[in-house]
């Protein structure tokens, strides 16, 4: 079997799923390009988040362009016998740059599709509701793996002495790429709400757009508790801010799946997240004691819940993620691969 994945293996320091998937799996899997995707005959052309132009294309034209070619793409490899799956990261694009054109490109998009796999049972039911035409589509469950193995966890120094945070605090830390609907103000207002000296908030990762950056530290400046990091963390460092961390938390607005939640759990640190999207899923998944809901807007009082509930309730040292090995998972999406390739019009 021949796979072509938009992403594959390029894209592994910014965010190894896709390589941690096709590492695992025994086919022969080619990163896409234009060119590639002519130049060889694939069984499956594996698309991941086709929604990256509206949200990383500020110019409606230039977006609308590139989203054309996509689909045209698509129509010529789909005439060639290629299928085509898509896996349900996003039910749609967290910038919301294009509103006009994200509504015809998902509607486009997904009457092309020949497959597509969920990461949880309620994304799936999601995607039905969102897009009608992919009830008609075979459906897959398979899960987010764990980040074990992929970062290092080497520490022999105080990991907390290495990011500048004293070994009695107790933590609460935002881990990631900053964008707008992570909604990290609203986190610094709501903590800014909790009474205490021996608190910390860190938050580590780089601003996107870089605007955020300036409101981020004209919101904490007069707060020595939030210790900003406002920077790419390189692989070899992402320890030390989970390991120094007592609770990670994601204020996000807008939420389906996180590959940050499951990174935090790869580290056995128990997280705080809104009841949106596929949190429920993960929670059921994982256990009441490692995954913690919030309803609503992140208030002050679910960060101080959440961090008692964190720092005192017992559980075990490490996260039972057994469910989510990449292996397993390789193999049910090659699973899925063979059954749609054998499915016939």
């Amino acid at each position: 079997m021949k796979v072509i994945a938009q992403p594959a293996f390029g894209v592994r320091e910014n965010n190894p799923y896709t390589w941690l998937l096709y590492h695992k799996m025994p086919a022969q899997v080619t990163d896409f390009s234009y060119r590639r995707s002519f130049a060889d005959y694939y069984d499956i052309f594996h698309i991941h988040w086709p929604e990256w132009e509206l949200n990383e294309i500020h110019s409606a034209t230039k977006a609308a362009a590139r989203l054309k070619l996509k689909l045209m793409l698509i129509d010529a490899l789909r005439a060639r016998g290629t299928k085509i799956v898509w896996t349900v990261h996003n039910l749609k694009s967290h910038e919301g740059l294009h509103p006009r054109l994200e509504e015809w490109f998902w509607s486009a998009f997904t009457r092309k599709l020949d497959g597509f796999i969920s990461l949880t049972d309620s994304g799936r039911d999601a995607a039905k509701e969102r897009f009608p035409s992919l009830k008609h589509v075979p459906s897959y469950v398979i899960p987010h793996g764990h980040y074990r193995d992929e970062y290092p966890l080497d520490v022999c120094t105080d990991a907390r002495k290495q990011v500048g945070i004293s070994s009695d605090a107790k933590v609460i830390l935002f881990f990631g790429q900053i964008r707008e609907y992570k909604n990290v103000p609203a986190l610094i207002r709501a903590f800014r709400a909790i009474k205490g000296k021996n608190v910390i908030l860190c938050i580590a990762g780089r601003p996107n757009p870089n605007t955020l950056a300036r409101e981020l530290r004209a919101a904490s400046s007069d707060d020595p508790r939030i210790h900003l990091h406002l920077e790419n963390i390189p692989k070899e460092r992402v320890q030390f801010f989970f390991r120094a961390a007592d609770l990670v938390t994601l204020p996000y607005r807008d939420i389906l799946n996180s590959g940050t939640a499951l990174l935090a759990l790869s580290f056995n640190r128990p997280i705080l997240v809104p009841k949106r999207g596929a949190m429920s899923d993960l929670q059921g998944s994982v256990g009441t004691e490692w995954v913690r809901q919030y309803h609503g807007d992140l208030k002050a009082e679910d960060l101080e819940h959440a961090l008692t509930w964190a720092t005192e309730s017992p559980r075990l040292h490490v996260a039972l993620l057994s469910d989510l090995e990449w292996p397993k998972i390789a193999g049910q999406t090659l699973k899925a691969y063979d059954e749609i390739i054998s499915r016939r019009e």
